[in-house]
């Protein structure tokens, strides 16, 4: 591979699911085809390729889908070349998936894509955060967020989803569900848990729990591993070994979280944990 040329591939152990970032200048690739659905985005340059007997220019801001067998190249026609984010979805999984979070879904469920490229700002959102999660290797009950508001997105415009109606279910599936998280906290908990616990599909328990609390389940989650992890700290616990008894893949992941919540380190909030008022999830 040419030096200017660099490719970063991973793949998610729970799903399968490969994601790949790369960067090309001048020929890409020649024409070849994927037994996996492609959701990609663009991040950088123009990113040009010839499927369905159409010649495309991807820039950012611009979602391409390619269905299993489409055949396509790849070039950079602009001197900077052109850096891209794609998702390498298997079509058993989407099919075992979409019966899972639309328990509507019609049998042998799959996707079809109209256009190769589209402009589309909640699938662009929705294909960047799946990519972050997954390449990342997010918490599972954030992975499995991420990957279901893709598929929600994907599947928007199908006609069996335009008719998913009102459920007389959900008033009572969000109070379930936080009970089910409050006790569970401490587990690598998956969505398809909390759904089986509630007696609804992934969608229907997401946009439950999202009207009653202002938050989703994997965030609502994450919320009570750090207020835990705050009680943890303040009893003198080194981070490393917070970040291990509440799930989190290492002390790093942790700290992103705590950040983010926070506006400081672990660490730091472990030596200044007394000058902090407390902001803890308690269970109402």
């Amino acid at each position: 591979m040419d030096s200017q040329n660099w490719i970063d591939l991973a793949q998610d152990a729970d799903t399968g699911i490969e994601t790949l970032r790369a960067h090309f200048k001048g020929h890409a690739y020649d024409p070849h085809w994927h037994d996996s659905y492609l959701v990609g985005i663009t991040e950088q340059g123009v990113q040009q390729f010839n499927c369905r007997r159409t010649k495309h220019q991807s820039t950012p801001g611009k979602v391409f889908l390619l269905e299993p067998g489409d055949i396509h190249d790849g070039d950079a026609p602009t001197e900077g070349g052109f850096t891209y984010r794609m998702l390498y979805l298997d079509p058993v999984w989407i099919e075992r998936e979409l019966g899972a979070l639309f328990e509507d879904a019609p049998l042998n469920s799959q996707l079809s894509f109209a256009n190769t490229l589209i402009t589309d700002p909640q699938l662009m959102q929705a294909t960047q955060m799946a990519f972050q999660t997954l390449h990342g290797g997010e918490l599972k009950i954030v992975r499995q967020t991420a990957l279901d508001n893709l598929l929600g997105q994907l599947t928007r415009h199908l006609h069996w989803r335009t008719r998913y109606g009102a459920d007389p279910r959900l008033p009572l599936v969000a109070q379930k569900a936080r009970d089910y998280l409050h006790a569970h906290a401490h587990q690598d908990i998956g969505l398809e848990q909390v759904a089986a616990a509630t007696g609804v599909d992934r969608f229907r328990l997401t946009r439950a729990f999202k009207a009653a609390y202002g938050l989703a389940p994997h965030a609502y989650l994450v919320q009570l591993r750090l207020a835990k992890a705050r009680r943890l700290l303040a009893s003198g616990e080194q981070p490393a070994a917070v970040a291990m008894e509440l799930g989190f893949s290492d002390q790093s992941h942790l700290g992103r979280w705590f950040v983010r919540a926070y506006g400081l380190t672990p660490a730091m909030y472990r030596n200044r944990c007394s000058n902090l008022p407390d902001m803890t999830v308690g269970k109402h």
